[in-house]
């Protein structure tokens, strides 16, 4: 398997940032970090060995950055205001710096996935870039973010949380690229996060989304175990 490390300076983050390759073709798919994750957090956690011979076969190919999770929304010691400030930065690394990256080894569509907190991040940023992203997958996401904001709000506040933002969008730019877009809520019935998705859900009908919300009926729990199943069904 091509494995590539990779380390370097953000110049929208102000420090080093690294990333893992996996892979030589296929769909290129950009892997959020579960909260706080590190960028080998997907090979540590087994996620790599179960989609070995989807890579092998040149299927699809991985792309797993870092977070800044520490930084922004779980940094307490911050006002929340340099919360929303330091993802927002993070947001325009992934946007600016690391997608053309992605995009000089590989120009297919683009997928994003992320599994917990790193799945509010592959629905976040695809509901902000919809022209980017034509394919989400969120595995046990919690999209909810008004716990990391100590009770503050404003409109980057707003516009960082999907169960504020979606319901109220009307512009038909986005709207029509939300309904071209190949959308998976995975969750369980045991699942902490499984409220949110249900949730999620419904937003989405609402807005007449298609998407797949899949409930994996069979006691599996918020876990790696759980969503390593799940990358074997949904990136296949």
């Amino acid at each position: 398997m091509n494995r590539e490390y990779h380390k370097g300076y953000s110049s929208e983050l102000h420090r080093d940032m690294e990333l893992l390759i996996f892979g030589h073709a296929g769909t290129p798919l950009l892997v959020f970090p579960t909260s706080q994750g590190r960028f080998f957090e997907y090979e540590d956690r087994g996620m790599i060995g179960v989609l070995a011979p989807k890579i092998d076969a040149g299927e699809v190919q991985l792309f797993c950055p870092d977070s800044v999770d520490n930084e922004s929304w779980y940094n307490k010691g911050v006002h929340p205001r340099v919360r929303v400030l330091r993802h927002l930065q993070y947001e325009r690394y992934i946007l600016h710096e690391l997608l053309p990256f992605l995009r000089s080894k590989n120009n297919a569509s683009l997928a994003v996935t992320g599994s917990s907190f790193g799945g509010y991040h592959a629905m976040n940023f695809s509901l902000k870039h919809p022209d980017v992203v034509t394919y989400c997958v969120s595995m046990s996401g919690a999209f909810d973010t008004h716990q990391f904001l100590d009770g503050y709000y404003d409109d980057d506040c707003y516009f960082n949380c999907p169960p504020d933002f979606l319901p109220h969008m009307s512009d038909d730019w986005f709207l029509s690229r939300y309904r071209n877009m190949n959308i998976v809520l995975g969750s369980a019935d045991w699942d902490i996060c499984l409220d949110q998705n249900i949730k999620f859900s419904a937003i989405l009908n609402a807005k007449g989304i298609p998407h797949w919300l899949d409930v994996w009926a069979d006691n599996s729990k918020h876990d790696w175990p759980l969503w390593q199943r799940m990358a074997v069904k949904y990136f296949s």
